[in-house]
Formats: structure tokens, sequence, C-alpha cells
């Protein structure tokens, strides 16, 4: 008779890695990349380029000789996401120097001060770019045109109101036809409008980040909870505001304009700090769209989704603790 061997579950391992999924979502940011160096030119490439670059080398110190880690992490893809998920939140013309120290924040604060991946609270991304919005409000708020190839551009380029700014004005004046100068759906849905600030480098082309969630979403990378849940609860909430008063942008202009998009579908996603089940990623996903709203129509910074997304983190732990799965071959009580 042969020996009886037990051993603790799992039994079957799947083929996810942590290493599949981070390359997964870069692969799912490309559309993004690629419009955006169409539009700004060298000025997106050097944004980039120096936020990914940073936040490697970031991890790759802290790791080695803070921390005294034999196992070097910066192969894994979450550094160069994070690099490229920073530079996305980024105007296209920002100072190298203050790439460097949002990078910085991000890996340094946002992830290796507590762990490293799989133990931050917070997406380090987000933590980059709202501390260099709250330390650098000028330079992080002044957005240039797109079309300005070359380095003329990114050293002096020319810059324009973003569709935020305009509702913003519109809400601050109480006047409808402020919002006359907003470009048609098509426009924000592609980005097309030569007259306006685009925005930070990765929110310019609504398309091409939804073409990264259903890549994600056909690779089960994500799942469609959080995503849909914020885009619906902005368009219905906005819907709702602008059938009130007109003053209040339409909404569709509210959900393709600003970062919501790119939050919605690469930050809030994030696996670490959004919450396991289903229905939990439901009321985060509710919560956070609510509060974009709120803090776009109310609060004194045009966009709010990424604070809305840090907000929510925070209660991440909280939704995990109060909405459970069910355990494995337990019945429901009935109430």
């Amino acid at each position: 008779m042969g020996n009886l061997i037990v051993s603790l579950s799992p039994h079957a391992h799947g083929t996810d890695s942590v290493e599949k999924n981070m390359y997964g979502v870069i692969i799912a940011l490309i559309p993004a990349l690629v419009v955006s160096l169409v539009y700004f030119g060298l000025g997106s490439a050097i944004v980039l380029a120096t936020s990914v670059l940073a936040c490697v080398f970031f991890e790759w110190v802290i790791t080695k000789f803070i921390l005294k880690r034999d196992k070097l992490t910066i192969c894994d893809g979450s550094a160069i996401l994070t690099g490229l998920l920073l530079g996305f939140n980024l105007p296209s013309n920002l100072p190298i120097w203050i790439i460097i120290i949002g990078a910085l924040v991000a890996i340094g604060i946002g992830k290796m001060t507590f762990g490293g991946l799989g133990n931050n609270p917070f997406n380090p991304a987000l933590v980059g770019r709202c501390f260099l919005l709250v330390s650098f409000p000028a330079q992080m708020t002044t957005w240039p045109l797109a079309g300005q190839l070359g380095l003329s551009g990114y050293i002096d380029a020319q810059t324009g109101a973003t569709p935020l700014a305009i509702m913003k004005e519109a809400i601050k004046t109480g006047n409808a036809s402020v919002l006359d100068q907003l470009p048609d759906a098509t426009q924000m849905l592609l980005g097309t409008n030569p007259t306006l600030g685009l925005g930070t480098v990765g929110e310019v082309c609504a398309l091409a980040l939804l073409l990264g969630l259903v890549y994600m979403l056909w690779k089960k990378i994500i799942t469609w909870h959080i995503p849909v849940s914020i885009i619906a609860t902005v368009f219905v909430i906005s819907g709702l505001m602008h059938l009130a008063n007109s003053a209040y942008a339409d909404p569709f202009s509210e959900i393709f304009s600003g970062g919501l998009m790119l939050g919605a579908i690469f930050m809030a996603t994030d696996y670490v700090t959004s919450p396991m089940t289903a229905k939990g990623q439901l009321i985060y996903g509710v919560a956070i769209g609510a509060l974009t709203i709120i803090i776009r129509n109310w609060g004194s910074y045009p966009e709010g989704m990424s604070f809305a997304i840090l907000i929510m983190n925070g209660f991440t732990p909280l939704i995990n603790n109060y909405i459970k799965p069910t355990r494995f071959g337990e019945v429901p009580e009935k109430k």
C-alpha cells in the first residue's frame, strides 16, 4: 500500500502571478501611452520616462540599501506600473525635478514605508500625485495644449483651460452659457479639441482608456464591478444635477473629462487597495463616484477623482471586514 500524503490547501494552482497581472495592466495602458505621445510628443515621453526610471531606481535603492533585502522586486512590474500611472497623472510640461520628487514620495512613502507591494493601504501613484498637487499647485495645474512637439514645446508650452476648469467656472458663476465652451461628447471621447488644455498625460483620450478596460476584462485581470459602478454613479448623479440646474455639466462631459476614466479603470482597481468581494467593490465604486462629484462641484480643486480614491482606500479594510464571502461549505443563515 502506498503512503497517504496529506497536504494543506490549495491543491490546485492557478496561472496568475504578480508579474503576469502587473505586465497585463501595463499592456492595457499602451493605447493611452501611444495617444499621449501623439498629442503631447516629447513632453509626454520625458514625463513618463522620468517617472518610470525614478520609481524603479528608488524601489531598488530602498529595497537593497535601506530594507537590506536579498530579493529585489524591481522586475515584478509593480514599480514600472507605479511610474507609468504617476506619469499619466502629471502635466506634460512638468519639470523633471518635480517628477522625481513625486516618484520618491510614491515609492518611498506610498509603498515601501509599509513594507512594499501587498502591504500599502493607499495607491502609491496617487499618493505621489496628491503630494505634488498640494506642494506644487501652480505647476500641477498648468495644462499645455496638444500638438506641441519638440523640446521648445516642453519647456515653454502654450497652456489653456481644461474642460473641468470650465465646468467649475459655470458652477461658480451660475452661468450655464459658460458650458458652451466645452467640446462635444465625441471630441471629449477622442481628446481632439485643440483649443483647450487636455489635462494630464494619461487622461487625454477616454477611448484609449476604454480599450484598456476591454483588454483587462478579456484577460480577467480585473472585474467590471469597480469601473462600472464608478462611471454609472457619476453618470446618474451628474445627470440628475444637470436636469435640476443647467449650470451643472451634462453626464457625458463629466465621465469623459478629467481623470475619471483613468482613475476608474486603472487606479481604483488596484488589487491591494480595493475590496476583495464583488459586493464590497460595488459599494467602494459607488462611494468613489459620489465623492468625485462632490469634490468636483463643491471642493477647492476642479478634479476630485484622486482624492476620492484615496479616501475610499482608507475604508477598504472596513469594507473587507464587514462584507465577507460565504465560507466554502457554509450555509448562510436565513434572516
